[in-house]
């Protein structure tokens, strides 16, 4: 009786480190850089080339890099709760609404945005739709997309690499 009582204890202090290994959720803070080889680039569009992510308990603080094919960059500065509140800025004159949510489940964290800019034909809405998620590693994030303008939807996965 008293093997089997220090059995099932070793057993505990075994397994039990390694189950809260696997709850902690994924860590996205740091600054990360597009993988141009493994993303496939829309041709002439915007595209994301760096992010940095603060990510706090209730909050996400990014700095953002778009990059057009000319090799010119465009940064903003966005602060979002987790909580799916609207948050609203404004990007070189452009209102942007985001939300964030980050998942109880996975850790992964969606982001919906819409920025309205003047085109040609008077107001219009760029929405977005981001799925953010880390590998075991930690070392690489994906960011899955939706884009649509004007009733045309793009879709891709884009992947970024750790730099610090």
């Amino acid at each position: 009786m008293k093997t089997k009582t220090i059995l099932a204890i070793l057993s505990l202090l075994i397994f039990l480190p390694s189950f809260f290994t696997f709850a902690q959720k994924p860590d996205f803070s740091g600054e990360w850089k597009l993988d141009k080889e493994k993303t496939v680039l829309a041709d002439n569009q915007l595209f994301l080339s760096s992010i940095t992510i603060q990510l706090n308990a209730d909050s996400l603080l990014t700095k953002r890099v778009y990059e057009n094919v000319n090799g010119e960059e465009y940064p903003f500065d966005e602060n979002l709760s987790l909580d799916g509140k609207d948050c609203r800025i404004v990007i070189y004159e452009m209102p942007r609404t985001s939300k964030a949510n980050r998942s109880d489940t996975d850790g992964s964290i969606t982001i919906e945005s819409a920025t309205t800019f003047t085109g040609d034909y008077g107001e219009e809405d760029m929405t977005a739709k981001e799925l953010w998620k880390v590998d075991t590693s930690g070392q690489i994030l994906t960011i899955e997309f939706t884009n649509t303008l004007s009733g045309n939807g793009t879709t891709g996965t884009n992947y970024y690499n750790k730099v610090k």
